[in-house]
């Protein structure tokens, strides 16, 4: 089993109700946006994936919600008119909220952020903070792209990995080894911790 599989795996345990293949589809689309940007620039966003209706009470819309009223049918991670426009409404201020089916019911969301009992590395700023929070006070697992093109997860209310995308992609195709890591992920009591390689990085999102 991959690194990437080996997480996802952990993330998507019994009680979460995330399951694998929508955790690896927010993922690579997260990876995607990252890598490509729009309009020439770095774009940075949020997704937060499971218990939807715990986290709309810790979330609202910024602006008239672009996705809510589409039938749900036209709006799963895995179609790619959905893809392309999500990557489009990443330019927008705000986060996008998954179901656990892969189906995307709101875009542009501000979700509330309070830092008390989160967990969160020097350097990374109020996006990272929103993911930590919200998934403290929910069970859903959050996926952030920086402005810088990296991607990070968290859970419980701590960041529990940060993905590389060209290291993504090259473990997906089998160019790479397993055992390459960016991060050390390791288990601590109360979840999953990250060991990190280097410091913070002093970014804004």
């Amino acid at each position: 089993m991959s690194a990437e599989s080996d997480l996802i795996a952990r993330l998507c345990c019994p009680g979460r109700g995330v399951p694998t293949e929508t955790l690896t589809a927010v993922i690579t689309l997260a990876v995607e946006i990252a890598r490509e940007g729009r309009e020439g620039r770095r774009v940075g966003t949020l997704f937060a994936i499971g218990d939807c209706d715990a986290v709309r009470q810790v979330s609202r819309p910024l602006i008239l919600d672009p996705l809510s009223e589409h039938p749900a049918g036209l709006r799963h991670i895995s179609s790619n008119d959905v893809r392309e426009t999500i990557k489009e409404l990443a330019q927008l201020d705000g986060g996008f909220v998954v179901e656990e089916d892969g189906t995307v019911c709101h875009g542009a969301r501000y979700f509330d952020t309070r830092s008390a009992g989160v967990s969160l590395p020097l350097g990374l700023g109020s996006r990272h903070m929103a993911a930590a929070s919200v998934t403290r006070d929910t069970k859903a697992v959050a996926v952030v792209v920086s402005e810088s093109a990296v991607v990070r997860l968290f859970h419980n209310g701590a960041m529990v990995n940060e993905i590389t995308p060209e290291l993504w992609l090259l473990r997906r195709h089998g160019l790479l080894k397993d055992e390459v890591e960016d991060r050390t992920v390791v288990e601590q009591a109360g979840g999953i911790a990250v060991a990190a390689s280097q410091g913070g990085s002093g970014e804004r999102g």
